[in-house]
């Protein structure tokens, strides 16, 4: 199932796979789903499920499902400054155009019980 909506005045595809939507039926609260773009030495990208959405990018896609976007990046690249996990902090990335980062896609899928969810910038069709 398909959906499409507007996020920092750019169309963003959302694309759900079947066992996606029927696990998002099986929800009480609208999952939270965190399309991080990650600036430090190298760029990652890797959606999250969140409790809260800590971004001003955000959409509602249905009363089950959420998205926001948020660019952050390390304040060191290196590895002798990390947290207590042992990976580096983070700190929100302000970006002067943001619809030039929002993603043009994101993906959802449930497999062996958990979410999978992946975005990017070129259309796939």
């Amino acid at each position: 199932m398909r959906h499409t909506v507007e996020l920092e005045g750019r169309e963003l595809r959302v694309e759900l796979s079947r066992a996606a939507r029927k696990q998002l039926d099986k929800l009480e609260t609208p999952l939270k789903l965190e399309m991080e773009l990650y600036f430090s030495c190298l760029l990652r990208k890797q959606v999250r499920i969140r409790q809260t959405l800590d971004t001003q990018y955000q959409a509602r896609v249905s009363d089950k499902l959420e998205i926001g976007f948020r660019p952050v990046m390390t304040r060191a690249c290196g590895v002798t400054e990390t947290d207590e996990t042992g990976k580096p902090p983070l700190t929100d990335f302000p970006i002067a155009k943001p619809e030039c980062y929002i993603p043009h896609w994101l993906s959802l899928d449930y497999r062996q019980g958990e979410w999978q969810g992946e975005f990017g910038y070129l259309n796939p069709d």
